[in-house]
C-alpha cells in the first residue's frame, strides 16, 4: 500500500471492474495528509483502511486526524500494519499496532485490524525468510492480535507474493478474512485456503484519495464485519 505493488498494472485503466453494488471504500496513508472526508463519503465510500503502523519504530502522522476525519463522516473504518518480518516477531509487531490504532471494538463502525504482508519496500521480496518461518510468524501476529481484540485480522496481499513468501500456505483461509491486491477486471486465483476474498483492492487510484476497494457483499455484510458477526 505503501510502497508499489509488481501487479498488473496495464490494465488498470482498461479493465477496472464495473461499479456494483457492493460498498466501495479507500485506503491511505501519510500519503494522502489532507483527505476531504465529508467528499469521500459523499462520492459513495462506505468504508476506509487507514495505515497505523509499520514494524515497530513507526507511527503514521496523519493517522489521528485521518481517522477522526473519517468517524465524523459516518464511515466505517480500521486501521493496517505494514509488516517487516525481518526486524521483530509476530507478536512484538501486533502489540505495536495495538497499541497505536489498530485495536477493534464492537461498535459497529470499527473494522478489524488489517495485517499489510508483501513485498519488502527496501530488501529481499521475501524479508530473508523462509517459507515456515513466514508462515510462523503471521500466527505470531495473528494469535497475538486475535487474542487481545476476540478477532483475527484482515490478511492483506497479493497472490504471486503469498505463493513465493509462503509457499501458498493454506493455513488462514478458515480464520483470517483476505484482502487481495490484483488491480485488473477480475481477484483471478486466490491464495490457498481462501474460497472467495473479503476486501478487493482494484486500483491505486481513482476519484477519491488513495487506494479502491470493494467489500464482497451488502452494506449489511460490511456492518456485521464491524460488529463482529
Amino acid at each position: 500500500m505503501k510502497y508499489p505493488i509488481l501487479l498488473a498494472l496495464a490494465t488498470l485503466t482498461s479493465a477496472l471492474p464495473q461499479k456494483r453494488a457492493t460498498p466501495q471504500g479507500i485506503d491511505v496513508s501519510s500519503y494522502q495528509p489532507n483527505v476531504d472526508w465529508t467528499t469521500v463519503k459523499n462520492n459513495g465510500i462506505s468504508f476506509v483502511y487507514i495505515k497505523a503502523t509499520e514494524g515497530t519504530d513507526y507511527i503514521s502522522p496523519s493517522f489521528s486526524n485521518q481517522y477522526i476525519g473519517a468517524t465524523n463522516a459516518g464511515l466505517i473504518r480500521g486501521g493496517y500494519h505494514f509488516a517487516h518480518p525481518d526486524l521483530s516477531s509476530g507478536a512484538t509487531q501486533a502489540d505495536y499496532f495495538l497499541a497505536n490504532g489498530g485495536g477493534w471494538s464492537a461498535d459497529g463502525i470499527t473494522l478489524p485490524g488489517a495485517l499489510d504482508i508483501e513485498y519488502n519496500p527496501s530488501g529481499s521480496e521475501c524479508y530473508g525468510l523462509t517459507a515456515s518461518s513466514m508462515v510462523s510468524w503471521i500466527q505470531s501476529f495473528s494469535n497475538t492480535y486475535e487474542a487481545a481484540t476476540g478477532r483475527y485480522p484482515i490478511i492483506y496481499t497479493t497472490t504471486d507474493w503469498w505463493t513465493t513468501c509462503t509457499g501458498n500456505s493454506a493455513a488462514f483461509g478458515t480464520t483470517n478474512p483476505l484482502w487481495i491486491a490484483i488491480y485488473s477486471s477480475s481477484v483471478g486465483t486466490l491464495p490457498a485456503g481462501w474460497q472467495y476474498e473479503t476486501f478487493w483492492q482494484y486500483a491505486d487510484t481513482g476519484s477519491n484519495p488513495g487506494d479502491a476497494d470493494l467489500f464482497n457483499g451488502d452494506a449489511a455484510g460490511l456492518s456485521r464485519m464491524a460488529l463482529g458477526y
